[in-house]
């Protein structure tokens, strides 16, 4: 089916008091994975390129970019594409016509007001080009090989009263917000800050994004979505499956040469794996 937008699916998922899972891709077998979890359990989906992976493809956006549109316009489920943690001005103005709707303009690392002003400037071009636009405020750690932030460091979480004052002088779609995540986790352990997640829920009227989601445990991801999470981004939880899977394969045969054979238990375990993730989603805790 054609591609539809970020921001129709996160406004949908809002008013169903859902959230979309927004996984991240770097090669064609993840784009595949998502895309076939995804229609395994008939649910709409975004498929994330970062800026990270970008730069691991050797800073070439349309080849991986062009792979996943055609993925989604064969999908049986509605696919968005979103350009992830951007900090280059140039990768975000390769965005509109690399086929993506949006794009999470990562300013985070800056003193709040030049993150604001950097945001400011980019939501002003993005939205003249018809993009949704989504940035982050307190540090989600764990980014980039950086450790996460303790509990209680400085920045470590988002203010609701800085985040209103960001949100509206910046004039971001949806903002990804510091409860407790972090990125890169390989264990799912993280314990997330819900009473601080339902005082920014009440003082934003912008959707809430959930970073790291993949350290977030089933039911701590259950309760983030009942209470106000509308985006959940996903990165680490496909490496681990794919790799796993990989592994596992070439120990059992270590004669094996075929990339086929090896590459589809590990597209097969990440569509597992995101199949799985998007039920648990669906459900809020009673």
């Amino acid at each position: 089916m054609p591609l539809v937008t970020t921001g129709e699916l996160v406004t949908r998922a809002a008013a169903d008091r859902t959230a979309v899972a927004s996984f991240n891709v770097i090669t064609l077998e993840h784009v595949e994975a998502v895309v076939a979890g995804a229609e395994s359990v008939h649910a709409p989906v975004v498929l994330q390129v970062s800026e990270n992976a970008v730069r691991f493809r050797h800073g070439r956006l349309l080849p991986l970019a062009r792979a996943a549109v055609a993925a989604a316009e064969q999908a049986a489920v509605p696919v968005a594409l979103h350009l992830d943690h951007v900090r280059s001005d140039t990768l975000l103005r390769q965005a509109p016509d690399a086929g993506f709707s949006s794009v999470m303009y990562d300013a985070a690392r800056l003193p709040y007001e030049e993150n604001l002003a950097a945001t400011r400037t980019a939501v002003d071009w993005a939205h003249a080009q018809g993009l949704w636009i989504e940035a982050e405020l307190g540090e989600i750690g764990g980014k980039d090989g950086r450790p996460g932030l303790d509990a209680h460091a400085p920045g470590a979480r988002t203010d609701p009263d800085e985040a209103r004052a960001f949100v509206t002088d910046s004039g971001v779609d949806a903002l990804a917000v510091a409860i407790g995540s972090s990125h890169a986790m390989t264990t799912r352990t993280a314990r997330l800050d819900h009473a601080l997640l339902k005082r920014l829920s009440s003082t934003l009227d912008v959707p809430l994004v959930l970073h790291g989601s993949s350290g977030v445990p089933d039911d701590e991801l259950a309760a983030a979505v009942a209470g106000g999470i509308t985006k959940v981004n996903i990165g680490t939880a496909l490496n681990i499956a794919m790799t796993g899977a990989i592994r596992e394969f070439l120990v059992a045969r270590p004669e094996a040469v075929d990339p086929r054979q090896y590459l589809t238990t590990g597209r097969q375990d990440m569509a597992r794996t995101v199949a799985q993730l998007i039920r648990v989603l669906d459900r809020t805790p009673a």
